[in-house]
């Protein structure tokens, strides 16, 4: 089974400040509600310590480009039960303002378990983070 959560939000700042916002880590906790850190060797094939909402795990970098892109990928022990691939993508706009793509896509035999979750809670999370780094990035 899958199910994927997709939302964007436009920042009124240029990709630089918001990468710069989004890339400090460190001051997650002062600000982020939903996703309170990211530690860790943020590379491509690293493995990182996340905590969302309550819930730690380590996920594997897929990618991490400059002021383009963070995609990491959280599977549980046994393949096939759970996972979600997490993809933070970063365009510019002709007018100097930022879109964030924030989404993330999720399979497994848990999946149909987790809907009400995934479409709610998981759901509103991200646009209130969304919304907490707009907010953040523009007041720089």
């Amino acid at each position: 089974m899958k199910y994927h959560i997709n939302t964007s939000i436009n920042i009124n700042a240029n990709i630089n400040t918001v990468w710069n916002t989004f890339t400090q880590f460190d001051d997650y906790p002062n600000w982020n509600s939903f996703i309170k850190s990211v530690q860790g060797n943020i590379q491509e094939g690293e493995k990182i310590k996340i905590e969302i909402d309550g819930s730690k795990f380590s996920p594997k970098v897929l990618s991490f480009k400059k002021e383009k892109e963070l995609i990491w990928v959280g599977k549980p022990l046994m393949p096939g039960i759970f996972e979600g691939e997490h993809a933070f993508r970063f365009e510019e706009n002709p007018d100097g303002t930022t879109t964030l793509l924030h989404e993330e896509h999720f399979r497994g035999i848990l999946v149909p378990f987790m809907k009400k979750y995934l479409r709610t809670k998981a759901v509103d999370g991200f646009k209130h983070w969304n919304k907490t780094l707009k907010e953040k990035a523009e007041k720089r």
